[in-house]
């Protein structure tokens, strides 16, 4: 079962997916790609692969666009806000953390990730037949207090109570591997790969082990932590998993990397590999 700890309504487990899957208020929402989803998917899972539907500019007219993208998707989708939405893929990944963490600020209260994918009901019989979906029209209350923009990280860089978390690879961290027109970090960004918090078994570890190694990175419970990847998926499942670990302010800067690394206004360091 999903630990008592931190917040454990944000995961389910295979027991809760067998107990529950047949309810009629749950949905659940299939995150890989369309083939994956088209070769055997949940009954009844609606598909929303999140990776070609993304903005990196968290002005406020990119996010007044991402907003009303997402809540044409959701509409299509058939979300009303009054279900339970579980997100999937194969295992406890950045898609499944990023539709959890998009229904979130999107002000959807009920939204869960099922913990280990398919991986972790296997045995389950898969279907490639289409589900039956009632459109809805979904209207967002955004969550302003769950993401971050890049005006927001420039106002709170260097503030104790504010923490930078940086998920990507190495390689990215490093600049060995650049993806926008500058290679770095955000100056003072605490760094780890984001599949660190992932077990052998691809479920996320449990509340103890993440909160342990959260701490020995420097990241402070009584702090507000803000992860960033390239888009806002990695920082998704980084959100996720300090949220399970008991950190109670956290953010995602869904414009991450591929905003700040594109801009020439902002500050950049270039750590050093020891």
């Amino acid at each position: 079962m999903a630990a008592k700890t931190g917040n454990s309504r944000m995961l389910v487990d295979a027991r809760w997916f067998r107990e529950h899957r047949r309810d009629s208020d749950v949905m659940f929402i299939d995150t890989r790609s369309a083939a994956d989803y088209w070769k055997g998917h949940i009954r009844g899972a609606r598909h929303f692969d999140p990776f070609p539907f993304h903005y990196y500019n968290t002005d406020e007219r990119g996010t007044a666009e991402f907003r009303g993208q997402l809540e044409w998707i959701l509409s299509m989708l058939g979300v009303t806000g009054r279900e339970t939405v579980v997100f999937y893929e194969d295992e406890s990944g950045m898609r499944a953390a990023r539709g959890v963490w998009l229904l979130e600020w999107m002000g959807h209260r009920k939204v869960r990730m099922l913990d280990g994918g398919l991986k972790a009901i296997e045995g389950e019989k898969l279907t490639d037949l289409p589900p039956a979906i009632k459109p809805s029209q979904f209207r967002a209350k955004l969550r302003d207090d769950i993401s971050a923009s890049c005006a927001y990280i420039i106002q709170n860089l260097g503030r104790t109570e504010v923490q930078l978390f940086d998920v990507r690879s190495d390689e990215e961290y490093f600049a060995e591997r650049v993806r926008a027109r500058r290679g770095g970090a955000i100056p003072g960004a605490i760094h780890r790969d984001w599949t660190a918090s992932n077990g052998p078994d691809g479920r996320l570890k449990t509340p103890r082990q993440l909160r342990a190694e959260f701490e020995a990175l420097g990241l402070r419970p009584d702090a507000e932590i803000v992860p960033y990847c390239q888009g806002g998926y990695r920082a998704a499942h980084a959100y996720i998993a300090l949220k399970m670990a008991g950190y109670p302010k956290v953010r995602n800067y869904w414009g991450s990397w591929a905003e700040w690394g594109n801009r020439d206004d902002v500050p950049i360091e270039h750590p050093v590999r020891r």
